[in-house]
């Protein structure tokens, strides 16, 4: 029964993380994290050294549903070409930005804001960009792109200014995003 109480409890610490961090920011004190998620400091201490091991596990335990909204499934959605998976990638962002509730990416958001590379956070986040890279740059070799490395790292720039503009309310991604995303495809002959 403990562990369970422990997992429920775990469960909804990082729920409740989730759920702050996105709407208010990484600033947020542990008292507010733990009366959201209706837990004791003590408990919180216990399962975890820190806040920022809480903000850690929080966008670690995002990253595959993350994930899962932006790139195509292959068990689910068939591969198309690269050009067209990468292309799936902005379609979803726009989707996503379209909610009332979007903010923009967790994993930039974290990464602004903790402006600390060595914070256990910053890391996850890091990773998660990485992975979104990664993505861009075998995706852009598969379908001949002149120099998928570079093609890689404007697409991230295309997909981080359209999350902090659409995030900021500055922006609406109504086709812009896979309007500019087709145009550097096209450029770097990508199939």
């Amino acid at each position: 029964m403990a562990t369970t109480d422990k997992a429920s409890t775990r469960d909804r610490l990082l729920d409740a993380a989730a759920d702050l961090f996105y709407r208010e920011g990484v600033s947020i004190g542990v008292e507010t994290l733990c009366r959201s998620a209706g837990v004791s400091k003590r408990s919180m201490y216990q399962l975890f050294a820190s806040k920022d091991e809480v903000l850690a596990a929080s966008l670690d335990r995002l990253l595959p549903q993350y994930e899962a909204r932006l790139t195509p499934d292959p068990e689910e959605e068939p591969a198309g070409t690269p050009r067209e998976s990468i292309l799936h990638v902005f379609e979803r962002l726009e989707k996503a930005a379209a909610e009332p509730a979007y903010l923009g990416c967790p994993y930039l958001a974290a990464l602004v804001e903790l402006k600390d590379p060595a914070h256990p956070a910053s890391a996850v986040a890091r990773g998660a960009k990485e992975r979104l890279q990664g993505f861009f740059r075998t995706r852009a070799a598969e379908g001949g792109a002149r120099d998928p490395e570079l093609l890689a790292r404007q697409l991230m720039l295309v997909f981080d200014g359209a999350s902090a503009r659409a995030g900021a309310g500055i922006e609406t991604l109504d086709g812009l995003t896979t309007a500019t995303v087709t145009a550097l495809l096209d450029a770097s002959s990508t199939r």
